[in-house]
């Protein structure tokens, strides 16, 4: 296939995510998290921020079963906040709920928090440092996981009352459990057309588009067992490539890899390890 990017515009609209209990899992993302519910159906609700659309859609059934720990999948879906004091009120939020906060992390590039929402699908919240202040060495940008101060994120914590979350949140990026990142890497960067930007940390590759840090992870982490399609964990994600979503189609065609197009336009494609992205024209 001849080389093609996607454009700078693309970006992450969104998230589906398979729960076993709708009002448990409302309990969680609408009543700490603060996110809106804007469409509520008998076995799935939609969640926005503010008067955006909807930037997570749960999807309950009693039947899902666990996600198998060692196994491909969801790592964690990357809900981004506008700003360090927008995080710094995200984390007193969760401190005050008594919600439990599974790590905390300076990647250089963003800090972040780390949870698990009640049916263990992993989310990480962050705020980006502005790109002026990221680092790249002979071209490779420069991401780590160092220790997050928590007390002077909380120190500058936008002073406001929690009643929803920050305005201008978003879905910033994935991150996937792959079994192989050769193959992840023929599949998002040589089909899909996202760039890759790390390579250089330990197991995992970067992928992103208009040379953000990253829009997707992968990472070798949990080994290779593909988790059946009744477990929780996500669903589907949501690319918006503006503009490009046609060229896209023909390019997974041409590859002789499997897609479905809704009558909405939407591609839904399955990399090699079942994850599942939804294409998009924006």
């Amino acid at each position: 296939m001849a080389d093609f990017r996607l454009p700078d515009s693309t970006y992450i609209a969104a998230a589906r995510f398979r729960v076993r209990d709708l009002s448990r899992s409302l309990g969680f993302y609408r009543d700490i998290l603060g996110l809106q519910a804007t469409e509520i159906g008998e076995h799935s609700v939609a969640l926005s921020a503010g008067d955006s659309a909807p930037i997570i859609t749960l999807v309950g059934n009693q039947q899902f079963t666990p996600k198998p720990s060692r196994s491909t999948g969801l790592y964690h879906v990357a809900i981004l906040t506008p700003s360090r004091p927008a995080l710094g009120k995200v984390l007193k939020r969760l401190v005050e709920a008594n919600y439990p906060i599974g790590g905390a992390s300076d990647h250089l590039v963003s800090e972040a928090l780390y949870l698990s929402d009640p049916d263990g699908n992993g989310l990480e919240i962050y705020r980006d440092r502005r790109r002026d202040e990221w680092t790249y060495i002979h071209g490779d940008l420069q991401m780590a996981t160092e220790p997050l101060n928590l007390r002077a994120l909380v120190n500058d914590a936008d002073p406001t009352p929690y009643d929803a979350i920050p305005t201008g949140t978003i879905i910033g990026h994935v991150h996937l459990h792959v079994s192989d990142l050769a193959k992840a890497e023929a599949f998002y960067n040589g089909v899909l057309g996202l760039d890759v930007v790390v390579r250089n940390y330990p197991g995992a590759l970067f992928f992103s588009a208009g040379g953000y840090h990253h829009h997707l992870g992968t990472n070798t982490w949990a080994g290779r067992m593909l988790p059946p399609q009744t477990a929780v964990g996500l669903d589907w994600w949501d690319l918006v490539v503006p503009g490009a979503a046609q060229t896209v189609i023909e390019r997974v065609q041409a590859a002789g890899l499997p897609i479905t197009i809704s009558g909405t336009g939407a591609a839904l494609v399955v990399d090699q390890d079942g994850n599942q992205v939804r294409i998009l024209n924006g």
